[in-house]
Formats: C-alpha cells, structure tokens, sequence
C-alpha cells in the first residue's frame, strides 16, 4: 500500500505539469494524430493567415470537443477488444465503415457532435482543418494555440 503523502506528491505533480502538458498535445496534434478527425487535407485556397479571433474559436472547439472526443474513443477501444483501433476520419466513409457497427455508430454521432461543436464556435470545417494543418507547420501558430488553451483552462476554472 502507497503512503498517503506519497499519492498527494503524485495528485499534485500530474496537476501540475497536466495543464500545460495535455493543452499543449491537443494543440500540437490539433487531433488530426488521433482517432476521429474530420479530414487529412486542408483546402489550400482559405490559406489566408490565421488571426486572434479564429485561435479562440479553435481553442474553444478544441477544449469543447476533446470530452466526447475521449469518450468515443475509450468506447470503441472496448469494442475493438486487443485489436488496434484504425485512424478513423470522419467525412471518409470507408474508415467509419472498417469499425464494427456498435464502432461505426459511435464514430458518426462522434463527428455530428464535433462539426457542430466547430460550427458553434465560428469555424468551418474546412477552416478547423487548415488550422489544424497550419498549427503542425507552424510553431508560432501552436505557441499562440497552446497559450489561448491554457487560458481558456484557468478563465473556466476561475468561475
């Protein structure tokens, strides 16, 4: 059996560096390296540069999305049991399809919920996705990306 201070030491540590750490992988990766995402490609003609509004509303998106995002993918990994769970895109019919169907109905309502979740927040899809792409390209952009998560965080925990 851990010693009580010894489980507090480790609460605090994961409190810690959590914040900062997970905010940042889910800007990093802009979610397009894990399992439901919305598409691998960006539409190159809506290139134009990304201002301080649309971080907002990617952040917002982002931190909005990742809860369900989370729950649909423990969900389909009890499904798929030991097998490795594809990448699944959501406006690719074929990743959706190669789940089980319990799998495939979770992965749909999935990306309903998160294309709304984009579209409350003032973003396209299609603008969500270039972002993403950018945000991998472009270290300032995930930096300001990074920064506006964790801000939003601690405003959401202030209140």
């Amino acid at each position: 059996m851990k010693k009580p201070a010894n489980l507090f030491f480790r609460r605090s540590l994961k409190q810690m560096f959590s914040q900062t750490l997970s905010y940042t992988a889910i800007a990093t990766t802009g979610l397009i390296a894990s399992i439901l995402i919305f598409s691998s490609e960006a539409n190159a003609q809506n290139s134009s540069p990304v201002n301080s509004n649309e971080i907002t509303s990617y952040a917002q998106a982002v931190l909005a999305m990742e809860p369900a995002r989370q729950q649909a993918f423990d969900e389909i990994k009890k499904l798929m049991g030991g097998r490795e769970i594809p990448k699944i895109v959501c406006n690719d019919p074929k990743s959706i399809g190669a789940l089980p169907k319990k799998a495939q109905g979770i992965a749909v309502n999935y990306c309903k919920h998160s294309q709304k979740i984009v579209e409350d927040n003032n973003l396209t899809i299609e603008r969500f996705n270039l972002i993403t792409v950018e945000t991998q390209k472009d270290e300032n952009l995930k930096r300001q990306i990074s920064n506006e998560l964790i801000r939003l965080q601690n405003a959401s925990k202030a209140r």
